[in-house]
């Protein structure tokens, strides 16, 4: 929608956008043009409603409904602001004031730099020499409420953390790879003195972690661990939070093969291990709470080849689990289990948070509306769906429990990496993961399958990547950090 958006000052603005309650009329002190197209027949102040008033010597100005003044949250904020960003672009906008009467709330500012941000996204990463020219306007936006203006820099920043997620899982596989992931995580980390360590697959496996170096030694491209580390001053020896992502970097299902196109669009495989990476830029950029975070990616490429790992073979895990692998296309299990192992025994977690696009499963039971959450601690996941609900990123808890343990069992090793019966597909995962989760240590699932993609032109997002969960993750840190 923008080729640039940033949170600035102008003396002028192209456009003045007026936030309008279906419930609270507009101050008397507006412009009688103003007043006069707030009472059109099509325009009551409803959600998703705009309309636009021409008064003489002032700019443009675009008029949003807000809907019910009781009703209105972060969620409504981010609508506006996605209906506003959308009109804007319409009328290339180069700069736009904002002025939302009763906005008693600082996050309504942020949801509404949210909104506008995601907006910015172009999933055209790659333009060639048959492209049209880039007409996209450079837009700035701002405030002479200081409040609202301060939530509009931070809901953009957060945006952009988001953006640097979804263009890394937007790019192809060609260039992507577990490498090209480690060097992103280095360039982001170096801008914002973050730590950054990065795993070989040999020292991994040397360790005893076989997930990553199993999966990925049919690639030509090696697989890794990513760590990054945000430690606030004096916080260097306690237990950090610990946030897991799965990073696939493409995934053709290894020798039990992806076939009828499944394979096609699954570069985005990595898109949790962009969202950890995203959210570590987020905490750096924005939250900056006040407890040690370490992110970890667990880097590898599923390919096929004479050294491909097979079905029938059985892994010897560092935690001493043994895993009969079954399905090779349930990979992303197994690299995982590398990233929670690490995390209890190397990190010594206060908490874990993994994030994974682990099961088709989960996409039919909740489509793309909801993540699914699993979780061995009530009030860790609780705070994560707080924390979902406030940012739009919602999950939804799906169950643990022993029954599902037992259908994991093997009748050669301790457990099978997936039933062929794909009973409970999506809890069989999540199930799988809980066996290298040190007991006691709380810990939480999210399989967003189905939210890290959108398929549509609407709202704040276009056609691609969503990079699900950088906001999720960044509002749960900020409230318990």
């Amino acid at each position: 929608m923008f080729r640039t958006l940033r949170a600035g000052h102008s003396p002028t603005a192209d456009v003045l956008v007026m936030g309008v309650f279906s419930d609270r009329s507009l101050p008397a002190t507006a412009a009688s043009e103003v007043l006069m197209a707030s009472k059109r027949k099509e325009f009551s102040g409803k959600e998703g409603q705009w309309t636009e008033a021409f008064p003489a010597n002032m700019p443009r100005i675009l008029l949003v409904g807000l809907g019910e003044f009781a009703a209105f949250n972060e969620s409504k904020a981010r609508e506006a602001g996605a209906v506003a960003g959308r009109r804007l672009a319409q009328v290339q906008a180069r700069t736009a004031q904002f002025e939302m009467d009763r906005w008693e709330d600082p996050m309504w500012g942020r949801a509404l730099g949210e909104a506008l941000g995601l907006l910015a996204w172009n999933p055209m990463l790659y333009p060639g020499a048959a492209a049209k020219p880039d007409t996209r306007p450079d837009l700035t936006v701002f405030s002479s409420n200081e409040t609202l203006d301060h939530g509009l820099a931070d809901g953009i920043a957060l945006a952009e953390a988001a953006n640097f997620a979804r263009t890394l899982a937007q790019t192809p596989p060609n260039i992507a790879n577990p490498a090209y992931m480690a060097e992103a995580a280095r360039e982001m980390a170096a801008e914002r003195n973050l730590k950054v360590d990065v795993l070989s697959d040999e020292y991994l496996l040397a360790a005893g972690y076989v997930g990553i170096a199993t999966v990925g030694r049919a690639s030509a491209n090696a697989g890794c661990l990513i760590r990054i580390e945000y430690c606030p001053e004096g916080m260097e020896d306690t237990a950090p939070v610990v946030l897991v992502g799965k990073t696939i970097t493409y995934d053709t299902g290894g020798l039990s093969l992806k076939i009828s196109g499944a394979m096609a669009g699954m570069k985005v495989d990595k898109a949790g291990g962009c969202a950890v990476l995203g959210a570590m830029r987020a905490i750096a950029d924005v939250v900056k709470p006040n407890v040690r975070v370490v992110g970890l990616l667990t880097a590898a490429e599923n390919s096929v080849s004479d050294d491909a790992y097979r079905p029938d073979d059985v892994l010897t895990y560092s935690n001493g689990v043994t895993v009969e692998v079954t399905n090779t296309d349930a990979e992303g299990r197994l690299v995982l289990a590398d990233g929670l192992i690490w995390a209890c025994d190397r990190e010594k977690a206060k908490c874990i948070v993994d994030l994974a696009t682990l099961t088709g499963g989960v996409v039919v039971a909740l489509g793309s509306t909801f993540a699914g959450i699993f979780s061995t601690d009530d009030s860790l996941c609780q705070d994560l769906t707080d924390a979902g609900q406030a940012t739009g990123e919602r999950v939804w808890r799906l169950p643990l429990d022993q029954g599902y343990r037992d259908m994991m069992k093997s009748n050669v090793a301790d457990l099978v990496n997936s039933v062929p019966n794909r009973k409970a597909h999506p809890v069989q995962g999540a199930t799988f993961l809980s066996f290298f989760v040190n007991e006691g240590t709380p810990w939480a699932h999210i399989d967003i399958a189905g939210t890290a993609g959108n398929d549509s032109d609407k709202g704040m997002f276009v056609n691609g990547p969503t990079g699900f969960g950088v906001r999720l993750l960044a509002r749960y840190l900020e409230n318990h950090g």
